[in-house]
């Protein structure tokens, strides 16, 4: 039944060329082929006009694919439509305009950003992009062709003077681009199969999107691979990010809708994140380096935050592989709520600063008189981390009468660089409250594998720790803690007076079946303890 089916609707469509073709990819779907509306696809004409108009009749007659076959199709801004497939053949790159050669749709306006900067310009804005829709359902780009961003503007020279992140509410040239694909208030949208090469400012930025899936993209850009911002039902699966100057897959819930907005039932698995490759070599599989060594901000994480008006619930992480960039980042500094995270089998290499960096803080740029928000429910299993910087270590930190709550780690696996001194071990953290959130915020830390400061309820069980180069500092730092309770730890010592567990005003400390130390329990309030 489904191969005369198939003939039939080949057949229609060739009967109704120009506006459609014979091919098929998406069966069942009558396709509109971009050559037959205009469209060359030879690298130099501008074929945006051709592609707006396949779109528009295709939508005109209830929905469809819009076909692009091999070539390059220089485009400025493309807007898409309602029960729209974008479908790239093999061979097929559409590839982003210089302004000086076409201008790109105007942002539009956003108060959120420009009156109250409660989010920088870049996640306050859809339609300056390549391909933009609002407001729509059942859109998808489908097929393994190629987003070139070439003419794109990431902001990144603004970006790369900044320090704290505090000041980017820049607004890009006039008539330039600065997002391969951005997506605001759709739903039921699939992206799927094809790559995306120097993405602007984001690769992906899919604003209050519900029922997302991102499936087997390969992303290889300067700035975010793909922020996913304020959406629900999201499932993230089968993709490789390297983004060595911004984050890889960042889960974000802004302001820029003008509302708060959630972040929830959201899952990233099977995922590939890289923080060292040279723009390009990911795509290209050469997995290049530049000589003399590439010296990017090797980011490439997978983070929630640092915009976090809203709330993050409901949301697991598993299966992924981390090389060369930074680690997981878990950030509510805007009065966000973030609950019931699960993060399993991950493995990391070559990490540049903390595995694991959990940050409540006190920034808030969003509404006055927001309240701090929560972190609470999070659970990390199945974790090994081999060769990340030494300086740091993992990373959980609340603020003064706002602790992190209820954590657990379980079996856990860390080798750190080590290289930390006995001054060091005796560092106490600036509190940084209404800092940027960033791992390095606090300076080297006083800990190798894991500073816990201002946090309440916190499992950890079989857990192994060790360093590669001379170290003097604790495995663990415990400061403002209650209810601890620590089984199964194997900690490597460092120099031969280093303690390996320091508490600095801890209530409710137990270790049990951990080695080398002795089965210890603390039921009382410790001012200082170390051994």
């Amino acid at each position: 039944m489904l191969r005369p089916l198939l003939t039939t609707l080949a057949l229609a469509a060739t009967l109704a060329l120009p506006r459609t073709t014979s091919a098929a990819p998406v069966p069942g779907s009558i396709v509109y082929d971009v050559k037959a509306h205009g469209a060359t696809g030879d690298g130099h004409t501008l074929d945006t006009a051709a592609i707006n108009r396949a779109i528009a009749t295709a939508s005109a007659a209830g929905g469809g694919t819009v076909y692009f076959s091999p070539g390059t199709y220089l485009s400025a801004s493309i807007q898409l439509q309602n029960n729209i497939t974008l479908y790239l053949e093999a061979g097929a790159t559409i590839e982003a305009a210089h302004q000086t050669v076409a201008k790109f749709d105007d942002p539009e306006p956003n108060e959120w950003d420009s009156k109250f900067h409660y989010q920088d310009f870049g996640h306050s804005h859809w339609k300056n992009s390549l391909i933009w829709g609002i407001g729509l359902h059942h859109v998808s780009i489908l097929g393994p062709g190629l987003l070139h961003g070439k003419g794109l503007d990431s902001g990144f020279n603004r970006f790369a003077d900044e320090t704290k992140g505090e000041k980017r509410y820049y607004a890009n040239p006039p008539g330039c681009g600065n997002k391969a694909i951005a997506l605001r208030e759709c739903h039921d949208v699939i992206l799927r199969d094809f790559s995306i090469l120097h993405g602007g400012w984001f690769g992906i930025l899919a604003t209050g999107v519900d029922n997302l899936t991102i499936d087997n993209l390969k992303i290889d850009t300067n700035r975010d691979g793909m922020d996913v911002d304020a959406c629900q039902n999201v499932r993230i699966t089968r993709c490789s990010v390297n983004s060595p100057w911004d984050d890889g897959i960042c889960l974000k819930a802004t302001y820029g809708l003008g509302q708060v907005r959630h972040c929830d039932n959201i899952t990233i698995s099977d995922c590939y994140l890289a923080g060292n490759f040279d723009e390009g070599t990911l795509i290209d599989a050469t997995f290049q380096r530049s000589q003399p060594a590439y010296h990017s901000g090797r980011t490439g994480r997978i983070k929630l935050g640092t915009e976090s008006n809203g709330d993050f619930k409901n949301i697991a992480i598993t299966n992924c592989v981390f090389d060369d960039c930074r680690g997981i980042a878990i950030e509510s500094v805007d009065g966000s709520h973030i609950e019931d995270v699960v993060i399993s089998n991950i493995t990391m290499r070559h990490l540049a600063n903390s595995p694991v960096f959990i940050r409540l803080g006190r920034r808030m740029r969003g509404p006055a008189e927001t309240p701090v928000g929560t972190i609470r429910r999070i659970s990390i299993d199945n974790l090994v981390s081999s060769d990340a910087d030494g300086a740091l270590g993992c990373i959980v930190s609340g603020i003064p009468d706002h602790p992190v709550e209820d954590l657990r780690f379980s079996n856990i696996r860390l080798v750190q660089k080590g290289g930390g001194t006995a001054e060091h071990a005796d560092r106490v953290p600036p509190e940084e409250e209404k800092s940027y959130p960033e791992p390095g915020m606090f300076g080297r830390m006083p800990s190798y594998a894991f500073f816990f400061r201002h946090v309440r309820g916190v499992e950890m069980n079989h857990v192994k720790a060790d360093f590669i180069s001379p170290e003097a500092r604790p495995a663990l730092v415990l400061a403002d803690v209650e209810d601890a309770y620590f089984d199964h730890l194997n900690l490597k010592r460092g120099t031969a007076n280093a303690p390996l567990i320091d508490l600095r005003d801890v209530t409710d400390f137990s270790l049990t079946a951990s080695r080398p130390l002795p089965d210890t329990l603390r039921p009382q309030p410790v001012t200082r303890e170390k051994f």
